[in-house]
């Protein structure tokens, strides 16, 4: 290979993949980790609505559901752009004598819920979103 086509190809390989990895990396740099995920939802059968705060890294289950969710990260854009939260969850189902079926696994947007929505014929869950729990707390002791 000589050597203007050596050059070539390694200013493709910047333009292709170094350059938009470094994007990536520096807008996941400015993102603001969050230790709570509020999440909504919705029981399709009964029509009944729930607002959970859920701890980033601990699993729970949903109560009145077979679901059973981990928030595994909660993360808010600075102030200073556009208003958007995101969150990498897992959502499976556990029912007595079967076998737990993962039902989600993947991120969830506040700005985009249809985006990356969590299909299942019985529950609908989405992000409304992160917050750190010192801020809940005295968000709610204002109101």
């Amino acid at each position: 290979m000589n050597p203007s086509t050596a050059l070539h190809h390694a200013q493709k390989l910047c333009c292709l993949w170094i350059l938009p990895s470094l994007t990536i990396l520096s807008a996941a740099a400015a993102a603001i980790a969050n230790d709570t995920a509020v999440l909504r939802w919705l029981d399709k059968v009964v029509a009944r609505v729930s607002t959970i705060d859920a701890p980033v890294g601990q699993t729970f289950s949903i109560a009145g559901s077979t679901l059973h969710v981990v928030v595994h990260a909660c993360v808010t854009l600075p102030p200073t752009d556009t208003p958007e939260s995101a969150a990498f969850v897992d959502v499976w189902e556990v029912k007595p004598d079967e076998q737990t079926v993962e039902v989600f696994r993947g991120w969830m947007f506040t700005s985009s819920p249809a985006f990356s929505a969590m299909e299942h014929p019985i529950y609908d869950v989405w992000l409304l979103a992160c917050h750190n729990r010192d801020s809940l707390v005295s968000q709610r002791l204002r109101c």
